[in-house]
């Protein structure tokens, strides 16, 4: 039986007195007689000092440690731990689990050695001090938003993960079923729909932190699985959206400890920006508030949209049959002064929506829109795509029933909780913010997947792998 356990954190007021911590080895180092150990557990690393050998000890063993909290003499004291002022004396230890030699150092930062082998042991490569920080510092922000949002009256609500096919903008991954051989559910590259349908049943205001999953090539600001803060509202323009996002975006950094270049956030209208950076995702930024580690949040406005097909992107927008797609969302509405022209699909490429980016240090931070909550306006939206009737009513019947039976006017947002935290946390790969990310060639970490499935549920599930 363990006992009464204590953080290394809370010693600072327990000089004298005997306690027990757990937690693994980070260094040892043998004097004679004298064996020293830093243990290291979530809290922070103490010295331990033992008057026995603790010679069957190896680096990243997992001890129970009791002893007498002691204060260092002066000359002694480690400035470079928090504690360091402190040490425990032995008295009795118990080896929980002898650590093999490692197959990775993680001493460091871990950022000289390979991706594949960080990644293979992901779970060591966890235990650096740089990446506790950052997942810690996830946990932080995702609960200050939460926070924030729970005091405006949100309700936290899960959507499904299996799903249908939709045209979000990017290739599904597919899951096929057992009880209906031949057809497939949808892993979701947004909860888009769902939130939407949400404002139908008259929830007024929804949040979840989402797991999405598109199947998009891979690189270092984006991967298969992504997580976005998704947010939906009922009875809403797009001003009132901002405002709301921005506030508590703003709440939540300044809780963390970051630094905002702007109290309130630049409004830039799409055009502008492309004239005036050559891109809608752009970095205001002085060198040195680079340098400083400054976040300049920005919105953009006034997107196109849509968009012609371009051949060398069509696999990752919709069908575009027609030669136009929409630019972000085809369930956005049109600006107010451009719903006639929609409607009569005229002057295609001259129509702008209420669509709204959130940007930060040249990174698109979210993205939203108010939503076309009437069926005419999102049919219009896929006739101008060349959709036929047959086609949408396959494609979106469910939400055009929806709207049928008194949807809200709605508009939301969904922000990248990964590209937030990466910025955040001053990284520059979306793999140093997740706990098990993806490698560059798409596999898991630790597990190695993609792998083959048995024969026999292969046939269970109607299918045959070709080559």
């Amino acid at each position: 039986m363990m006992q009464t356990r204590t953080l290394i954190q809370d010693i600072s007021n327990l000089v004298g007195k005997t306690i027990t911590l757990c937690g693994w080895v980070a260094t040892k180092r043998d004097h004679g007689k004298l064996t020293f150990i830093d243990l290291r557990d979530r809290s922070g690393k103490l010295q331990c000092v033992g008057f026995q050998k603790m010679g069957e000890l190896t680096i990243e063993s997992v001890l129970e440690v009791t002893g007498v909290v002691k204060e260092r003499p002066a000359k002694l004291i480690n400035t470079e731990l928090a504690l360091g002022k402190f040490e425990l004396e032995v008295t009795a230890y118990e080896v929980l689990n002898i650590a093999q030699e490692l197959p990775i150092p993680i001493s460091d930062d871990g950022l000289a050695i390979a991706e594949e082998a960080r990644l293979k042991y992901r779970y060591l490569d966890l235990r650096r001090e740089r990446l506790q920080k950052i997942l810690r510092l996830r946990s932080k922000f995702t609960r200050a938003i939460r926070e924030a949002l729970y005091a405006e009256d949100f309700v936290e609500v899960e959507t499904p993960m299996l799903t249908k096919s939709t045209k979000e903008g990017a290739r599904d991954f597919v899951v096929p079923s057992r009880f209906y051989p031949g057809s497939f559910y949808a892993l979701p590259q947004s909860p888009q729909q769902y939130k939407q349908l949400l404002m139908t049943a008259g929830f007024e205001r929804y949040f979840q932190v989402a797991k999405c999953i598109r199947d998009e090539d891979l690189r270092a600001d984006r991967g298969f699985e992504f997580t976005q803060i998704d947010i939906e509202m009922s009875f809403v323009d797009q001003s009132q959206v901002m405002e709301l996002v921005e506030t508590f975006v703003k709440k939540a950094v300044l809780e963390v400890g970051d630094v905002l270049r702007d109290t309130t956030f630049p409004v830039i209208n799409y055009q502008d920006a492309i004239k005036q950076y050559g891109a809608d995702r752009f970095d205001l930024r002085s060198e040195a508030e680079k340098q400083a580690g400054v976040l300049a949040f920005a919105w953009v406005i006034k997107f196109p949209f849509f968009k012609q097909v371009d051949k060398k992107d069509a696999a990752e927008v919709a069908d575009g049959k027609s030669g136009w797609t929409f630019t972000h969302n085809p369930f956005s509405l049109p600006l107010p002064e451009y719903i006639e022209q929609h409607l009569a699909g005229k002057d295609i490429a001259e129509i702008l929506t209420t669509q709204y980016d959130l940007v930060c240090n040249g990174y698109e931070v979210g993205g939203g829109s108010i939503r076309a909550h009437q069926p005419e306006l999102l049919t219009a939206t896929f006739k101008t795509m060349g959709y036929s009737d047959t086609e949408i009513e396959e494609s979106i019947g469910h939400m055009l029933e929806a709207f049928r039976v008194g949807t809200p006017p709605h508009g939301g947002i969904a922000l990248g909780l990964d590209r937030l935290i990466m910025l955040l946390a001053g990284e520059s790969s979306l793999k140093e913010v997740i706990a098990f990310p993806m490698t560059s060639s798409g596999r898991t970490a630790v597990m190695t997947a993609p792998t083959r499935i048995e024969a026999k549920q292969l046939k269970e599930l109607g299918l045959q792998v070709l080559g």
